[in-house]
């Protein structure tokens, strides 16, 4: 009976392995259904109850979420992800910002000392997506780009703690980026098109203060739009504020 039962729950260690491993690796990405039990038990050559465990544990964890009559999707790339995003949903707006504002200043200034000329040319073209989606009025895509351009800063560190933890984090901040964009401020507080190019020129330059001083000015107008929009909370429920488009 007891090797039976290390046997068993050693099968059921390697499934939730191998589903860690797809997850983290993209291959299913967050946001994502996995696919359904059957194809699951087929493709990993298991049972029913193996998988059904794994799931679970998953779920647990965070990263996985079931949803009634859908299926079950992908909530965060790591078990640690997601412990950020259940931090993050009791913190308020303002909260989540201080703590970006202080990730991506030791992003840029690192990007700059550290930067190649490959992640130059990613840091460009991710400046130019994000200008794009502004242009078509897409506030999903203006997002995606958004964290992308953030998450390429982060890459150009050069750090891979702070590349995976700065991932995790805006993954989490997609909502507070909803609330600064929903806000009745001028285009240019929400775009903040000058203050990411001065980022990237920063970068380029080398120049370690002019990217972390561009960095923080960026984030300090986003702050100070949350402070204005709700200084009794801290900043205010982001969902509540997420808009429908953009103007």
């Amino acid at each position: 009976m007891p090797l039976r039962s290390t046997a068993r729950t050693s099968l059921v260690d390697l499934v939730i392995e191998q589903m860690e491993r797809l997850i983290a690796e993209g291959e299913w990405e967050v946001g994502e259904k996995i696919p359904a039990e059957p194809v699951l038990v087929e493709t990993l050559d298991v049972g029913r109850n193996t998988v059904r465990e794994a799931v679970r544990a998953l779920v647990h964890t965070g990263m996985l979420e079931p949803r009634q009559g859908d299926g079950t999707y992908v909530r965060a790339s790591s078990d640690f992800g997601a412990a950020v995003q259940r931090r993050l949903r009791r913190a308020a707006g303002l909260e989540a910002y201080e703590v970006r504002a202080s990730l991506e200043r030791d992003a840029a200034r690192y990007a700059a000392l550290r930067r190649t000329g490959e992640d130059l040319a990613a840091l460009r073209s991710a400046l130019a997506e994000r200008d794009r989606a502004w242009s078509n009025s897409d506030v999903g895509a203006f997002i995606d780009a958004d964290v992308h351009f953030h998450r390429t800063v982060a890459a150009a560190a050069h750090n891979s703690v702070l590349a995976e933890l700065y991932e995790h984090f805006s993954d989490a901040l997609r909502g507070t980026l909803q609330a600064v964009i929903g806000r009745p401020l001028p285009d240019s507080v929400r775009h903040q098109f000058d203050a990411h190019t001065a980022i990237v020129d920063a970068i380029e330059a080398r120049d370690p203060d002019a990217a972390e001083r561009a960095a923080l000015e960026h984030l300090t107008e986003a702050m100070d739009a949350l402070r204005v929009a709700r200084p009794e909370d801290g900043g205010g429920d982001p969902a509540a504020d997420a808009p429908q488009h953009m103007t």
